[in-house]
């Protein structure tokens, strides 16, 4: 699983070696807990680990992203990811005090899977100004309708933004939080080895990754209980 630095792959699979990895072998996982203050790091302390551990935070994601087309990623979220959030939004924002600390694991701990679904950010990226705004114009609704398809079962449509609406009557937004629920016959379809696909079907965007790279399959597998 290139997904996961080797550390992490060792203590999920017991395995030394990650680019040796059966879809036949992929373990029970404990549902993904959410963060606590107890996991979070001092300013002080994040600041002497940041960069071994926003290291093993980047090659992490890095088999967690897809593009779907030349516009919109899916970057696909878990405990790690999200502990890396919260610690540099921390960190950027200085804040130190239980409150605090507290609302910024409120605003992300949502993002962490909760065993029987997938959850991503949803990017719609243009590097021209005026070229996004025209096509968020465009886009209304988008986020409702990017899916995930596995194996032979149907699509899956995104839950978006389950904490509000970020859509309104003139444009989209460039950033939506997505939920793709599976049923338990799909996730034991999953972790048995079935492929997985995702793609967006909107009347102004759309594209298809069918299926998606070996690497991303086995870290969504991991996402799962």
């Amino acid at each position: 699983v290139s997904g996961l630095c080797p550390d992490i792959f060792s203590l999920f699979t017991g395995q030394s070696d990650p680019f040796h990895f059966s879809r036949a072998a992929i373990p029970p996982f404990p549902l993904m807990k959410k963060l606590s203050k107890s996991d979070i790091y001092s300013l002080e302390d994040y600041e002497m680990l940041r960069p071994e551990f926003r290291a093993k935070v980047l090659e992490h994601k890095r088999h967690r992203n897809i593009r779907v087309g030349e516009n919109a990623t899916l970057y696909f979220e878990d405990r790690m990811t999200m502990h890396y959030q919260v610690q540099e939004m921390l960190r950027a924002e200085r804040v130190f005090t239980a409150e605090g600390i507290q609302d910024e694991l409120d605003a992300y701990n949502p993002l962490i899977p909760d065993g029987s679904n997938l959850k991503a950010t949803f990017m719609l990226e243009y590097v021209e100004v005026d070229e996004r705004r025209k096509a968020l114009a465009g886009m209304i609704g988008i986020e409702h309708r990017v899916w995930l398809k596995v194996g032979d079962h149907d699509h899956v449509w995104a839950i978006a933004n389950d904490d509000l609406e970020r859509s309104t009557d003139e444009k989209t937004s460039s950033v939506h939080f997505l939920r793709f629920q599976l049923t338990s016959k799909m996730v034991q379809t999953l972790r048995g080895g079935a492929p997985v696909a995702v793609g967006i079907e909107h009347q102004r965007y759309c594209h298809q990754v069918d299926p998606v790279p070996e690497a991303m399959w086995a870290a969504l597998a991991a996402d799962l209980d």
